[in-house]
């Protein structure tokens, strides 16, 4: 079944609301700084980050393809790239060597022998979700987007952790069912630890404190210490505000943007688009755009 409006427009302004207002709290006093001083559009409105620009890469790739083309998707990235988004030193890296002539296979090993591990590829996986309804397409998917700039083992069940629960969110499985069926898809170590830890919390209808998740989830820039946060703070605020979600997330500390656009597209998926917050965001129209041609690619034969 087609996702609904109201999914898929959730996933994406929830995924956009969440890096842009957690933007401004990402990292130290010298980023904070002068995120203070580009962060906001000539309007006034936020702007949004690296995780929002991938992410609409990826869908406006496959709405112009109609597919999802690794080529045509690593050019897109590269030419999208603006030191001003806040890209990771890594990912800038591999698209200005794409940009210049390589291919992404060669430049993404070219960085990291073994594959960038960061989070980079989770963080605009959950929207494929909306493209592939089918477990097998998805997870085929997901792979394929990730290699083109985070080839690590870690960095793509990272993604494929935030897809599946995607897809889960769009079926409206409850979070026990949900974190059931992760523990099955999900095999390294890392992550599977992790998981565990949620299922126990959300069983116990624990809750646990930023401390406690920061000292046993992770607050950092990497797959394994970003992917489970993002999702046990999507899962225990599932019934609260998005407004109370996002202060958790801050409390949280790390990164903040990215932990924020990855937990945001769950709550949006499953709460929808009109139980988010009005706020205007840079490119407003944009993202409303492109949902509702994501919307209308779902729906093709």
């Amino acid at each position: 079944m087609s996702p609904s409006s109201e999914q898929i427009k959730g996933c994406l302004l929830g995924l956009a609301l969440g890096d842009a207002l957690g933007a401004p709290y990402e990292g130290g006093i010298l980023e904070r700084l002068l995120w203070k001083m580009i962060g906001t559009t000539t309007e006034g409105h936020p702007k949004w980050t690296d995780d929002t620009q991938m992410t609409l890469d990826l869908l406006e790739s496959i709405l112009e393809v109609g597919e999802l083309n690794p080529t045509h998707l690593a050019n897109k990235f590269a030419s999208s790239y603006r030191w001003r988004r806040g890209y990771g030193a890594g990912t800038a890296k591999i698209l200005k060597r794409i940009k210049a002539g390589e291919c992404f296979q060669i430049a993404a090993k070219a960085i990291y022998p073994n594959g960038s591990y960061g989070n980079g590829a989770a963080m605009r996986s959950s929207v494929l979700a909306l493209i592939y309804p089918h477990k097998k397409a998805l997870i085929d998917a997901t792979k394929t987007s990730s290699m083109i700039t985070h080839a690590h083992p870690l960095a793509i069940e990272g993604a494929l952790l935030i897809s599946l629960s995607t897809h889960y969110l769009l079926q409206q499985l409850s979070p026990t069912q949900l974190l059931a069926q992760l523990n099955t898809d999900i095999h390294q170590t890392a992550l599977g630890k992790r998981l565990e830890i949620i299922t126990q919390w959300v069983v116990a209808s624990y809750e646990a404190t930023p401390t406690e998740i920061v000292h046993l989830l992770g607050n950092g820039v990497t797959a394994e210490s970003s992917c489970c946060t993002a999702l046990y703070i999507a899962l225990a605020h599932l019934h609260h505000p998005f407004e109370q979600m996002l202060s958790f997330i801050i409390q949280c500390g790390g990164d903040v943007d990215t932990i924020a656009a990855m937990a945001g597209a769950l709550w949006g998926t499953a709460n929808g688009f009109s139980k988010l917050p009005t706020v205007m965001i840079e490119d407003y129209q944009r993202l409303l755009n492109v949902a509702e041609g994501v919307e209308r690619f779902s729906k093709l034969p």
